[in-house]
């Protein structure tokens, strides 16, 4: 990936974030935007979100990106200066989701070593 390519996903990535925390605060306080890959001609961008809490938390989500990916295109166009408007393409992230579980686990598993431990001695 070049520099510049880097940069706008960077830059797109922000101005979504920034839109999303002062327009729909409320809504999208369990959202966060985690990454942006444009692609090389500028046509298309997917857009990772990852969702905190709920399943139902993660179905709103799918829903209010469906329904507002358009006005959140038009306020990209707006602030980021292109040869044209991504199209957003919105995907959810389960990275965090899947790093937090990892730490459950390794949790769990410290716990039975001191258990263990305890019942050794």
């Amino acid at each position: 990936m070049s520099l510049r390519l880097a940069r706008v996903n960077e830059l797109v990535r922000r101005e979504i974030g920034m839109y999303l925390s002062t327009r729909y605060r409320t809504e999208t306080v369990r959202w966060t935007i985690t990454s942006v890959e444009v692609s090389a001609d500028l046509r298309n961008a997917t857009v990772a979100y990852s969702v905190i809490g709920e399943e139902s938390d993660a179905r709103e989500a799918v829903q209010f990106f469906r329904k507002r990916a358009g006005e959140i295109r038009k306020v990209v166009s707006k602030n980021v200066i292109l040869k044209y408007s991504p199209k957003l393409h919105f995907v959810r992230d389960y990275g965090i989701e899947r790093g937090n579980r990892v730490m459950e686990i390794l949790d769990e598993i410290e716990n039975q070593d001191q258990t263990q431990e305890k019942n050794e001695t």
